[in-house]
């Protein structure tokens, strides 16, 4: 199969679809890898790297969308990459589309078979594929959170440990999966007041177990979340419907009564956010003030430390990536329910129930969309 790479386009996006380590794995299984100069550079991968293990180099990115049987990137295709995409072809990325009804549209006219990272399950239904960048992004809430804190940023002044004498800052963390937990190990290691908020009574209680008691391990109401968010410093929104636009958790109101300077971040902002208040935000300009409360809403937060964020995302993303390329969109798909469930678009049609249901689609089955 011919497989193309190209370069990152979104707004400091410096992450790679493949590593020369990923090209050298397939290109040893006799497929083709195309890669886009400087497509690795942001990370310290240069393209002679990518040439040592076989691939070749291409100038262009519409080059690569024209050649390529499959495209493997790491963000969802920017409008113009949209339109290169063609039917037949099999793109491979995050896609985050319940939010996204444009990228959605051009995806579905393009005719392309899209598989979405996001909503690639396993047996357990996890999601191992978006698992890596969850456990960064959560780690990362709280390093950016401890830094948006600080009052020349616009925060409250608070520092995240505070000091003998005077009380550290109050972090206040919704939602017990992947990111949650990260965030909180995170928050407890620098010496954060730490309150976790799930509904899950059974992951609440292995919380509690995994952190001996050093966090607070509260059910999540309505009345425990603002009761709580009135008193945090640093509130981290940390829910995920997969495949489903986010769940809103914090009204406006509730936002325009919190503390002054205190920070939200919100990690579900690839699927349209957590907060009614938040909208999608860049490195380039992180933050934005309202009603005096500071919101961090980076939509690609683990494109903050990249070189990380592509080694930890090509782990999971490989064999998923080999087993596309030797067997074919129909055969991978049907050997392996788990990728099927990654499949969003195909053809014209929306391939995922939840994805179909958000944006007013009429739904086909992944594998009936294949087999027709």
């Amino acid at each position: 199969m011919r497989i193309g790479v190209p370069k990152e386009i979104k707004n400091h996006e410096y992450r790679v679809g493949l590593t020369p380590v990923s090209a050298r794995a397939l290109v040893r299984q006799g497929h083709e890898v195309s890669v886009e100069t400087s497509a690795g550079m942001g990370i310290g991968i240069s393209d002679a790297d990518y040439e040592k293990v076989g691939a070749r180099i291409i100038n262009t990115a519409g080059e690569i969308f024209d050649d390529s049987e499959m495209i493997v990137k790491v963000k969802e295709p920017q409008p113009d990459e949209c339109r290169m995409l063609r039917k037949g072809q099999i793109l491979f990325a995050y896609l985050h589309l319940a939010p996204d009804p444009v990228q959605a549209e051009l995806l579905l006219a393009s005719g392309v078979s899209a598989i979405a990272y996001d909503t690639v399950t396993c047996d357990d239904h996890s999601l191992p594929l978006l698992a890596p960048m969850s456990e960064i992004a959560g780690r990362l809430s709280i390093q950016a959170g401890a830094h948006c804190l600080e009052k020349a940023q616009g925060g409250n002044g608070t520092l995240l440990g505070g000091v003998p004498g005077v009380a550290p800052a109050k972090v206040l963390i919704i939602g017990g999966g992947v990111v949650g937990y990260h965030a909180a190990y995170i928050a407890r290691g620098m010496g954060a007041d730490v309150t976790l908020l799930d509904r899950a009574i059974p992951r609440l209680r292995e919380l509690n177990a995994n952190f001996h008691g050093s966090i607070h391990c509260l059910y999540s109401t309505d009345e425990a979340i603002e009761a709580q968010v009135m008193e945090a410093d640093l509130v981290v929104g940390a829910v995920l419907l997969p495949g489903a636009a986010a769940p809103r958790l914090l009204t406006h109101e509730l936002i325009r009564r919190m503390r002054k300077g205190a920070l939200v971040v919100d990690l579900a902002i690839d699927q349209g956010g957590c907060f009614e208040t938040s909208k999608a935000t860049t490195h380039q300009e992180p933050t934005f003030i309202v009603d005096d409360v500071v919101h961090y809403c980076v939509a690609n937060m683990p494109g903050a430390v990249p070189r990380t964020s592509t080694f930890a995302l090509n782990n999971a993303t490989l064999p998923f990536t080999i087993s596309l390329a030797n067997k074919g969109l129909n055969r991978a798909l049907n050997d392996i329910p788990d990728l099927a469930n990654g499949l969003n678009v195909h053809a014209g049609k929306v391939t995922h129930r939840a994805v179909a249901s958000a944006l007013n689609y009429d739904y086909t089955p992944a594998l009936e969309a294949v087999a027709a």
